[in-house]
């Protein structure tokens, strides 16, 4: 049992409102402590990457133990700005021509998907002293779902080796993201790859950037096999500044959904829990990915347990998940709150209100303050998202 498994087994959330995301500082704090680890151990950067979690009610935590932030969009890189309090280090599949000078106001590094993204709005990054990278694809990745991973040969991320005759002047950096919940070794293959098909351009780069996907909070995570390849790989390439980006990392298992039974229904042959959150709407990874949460106090069940499924509250048929045992053969009642765990990156991010249902509000705790309501959403958020 880890550090946090004993802290959410013994967290009392009865003063967590429903539907409610709940961040819980002590966690969060933990996987700080891995973060600074590899800071301080390897001297890269590591940069927050907002498409995992842009809560920026905890950016100033978040820039305790960070070099910066990362956007792929003009809005989050204007949320960095604003919010963060630096210029982005930004990246987006494709720039238009009404959004570029804007983007270009909130950032210090820009890195282009495609030499002809490059070509139209490389000049005018120059201009405004915007550092400028280039996208690759090393046509090599360890990640089994198609759904995340960018490095086929036919993927629209990235330039492939083929396509680089002469590295562009004026490009600074070069950027590989071809990892996804990733380990250490890794990395350490996708570096091979890099190496083999772009390192004959390195002694023209200042920096380069590694992406996201490194899982370094993970509880299996070897966090020292990753300083080793972080090290090895500055004293062969000193002369460049070395640029992580996870987006998992920081907020890995932080914080979780606290949702409550509101009906039960036996159909088929089947139990199932009938909730006031969706995993349309608000748990859209479990059905995407997939991937099934832990629920506290459940488990998955074994022969002869009563097996539960969760259904959610939206009117899509597929919004159900399951199967769970309760600890104890416990007998769920209406009224009772089901919280699942590990919902802070990648779920906030990607919610919809899909069907109008109730938006879980966003809240922290901690064991000084307890529960702190950040966020409630209302009927005017969902209408003004329509038109």
């Amino acid at each position: 049992m880890t550090d946090k498994d004993i802290i959410l087994r013994d967290w009392d959330c009865s003063s967590v409102p429903s539907p409610c995301y709940v961040l819980h500082e002590t966690l969060l704090e933990e996987n700080m402590r891995v973060i600074d680890k590899v800071r301080k151990a390897t001297d890269v950067e590591v940069i927050v990457a907002l498409k995992a979690n842009a809560m920026w009610s905890i950016f100033p935590e978040l820039r305790k133990h960070s070099d910066g932030a990362t956007a792929s969009s003009l809005a989050e890189a204007h949320l960095v700005f604003e919010e963060y309090g630096t210029p982005s280090h930004t990246y987006a599949p494709v720039y238009s021509e009404n959004e570029i000078s804007e983007i270009l106001s909130y950032s210090n590094h820009i890195t282009f998907n495609s030499l002809s993204q490059y070509e139209r709005f490389g000049e005018r990054a120059l201009q405004a002293g915007v550092s400028c990278g280039l996208r690759v694809n090393p046509e090599f990745s360890t990640v089994k779902t198609d759904l995340y991973n960018p490095a086929s040969p036919t993927s629209r991320l990235g330039v492939r080796s083929a396509d680089i005759s002469e590295w562009p002047d004026g490009v600074e950096g070069l950027h590989f993201h071809s990892l996804c919940e990733s380990r250490p070794a890794d990395l350490r293959e996708t570096l091979k790859a890099i190496e083999n098909r772009f390192g004959h351009f390195f002694h023209k780069l200042k920096w380069l950037n590694m992406g996201g996907g490194h899982l370094m909070t993970h509880k299996d995570y070897d966090e020292d096999e990753l300083i080793h390849i972080l090290c090895d790989f500055r004293t062969r390439y000193p002369h460049l500044r070395i640029i992580l980006e996870p987006g998992s990392a920081f907020t890995w298992d932080t914080g979780c959904l606290v949702s409550t039974v509101e009906d039960k229904v036996f159909n088929g042959g089947t139990n199932i829990l009938m909730l006031n959150v969706s995993f349309a709407c608000h748990m859209p990874d479990c059905l995407e990915m997939p991937y099934k949460p832990v629920i506290l106090g459940a488990h998955d069940p074994e022969v002869g347990e009563k097996v539960w499924k969760m259904g959610g509250n939206s009117c899509l048929a597929g919004d159900f998940y399951g199967d769970w045992a309760f600890d104890e053969g416990y007998e769920p009642q209406v009224g009772d709150k089901i919280v699942f765990r590990d919902m802070i990156h990648y779920t906030m991010v990607k919610t919809t209100m899909f069907n109008g249902v109730t938006h879980p509000s966003i809240g922290i705790w901690s064991p000084e303050k307890g529960f702190r309501l950040i966020k409630k959403f209302s009927y005017r958020d969902y209408k003004m998202r329509m038109s």
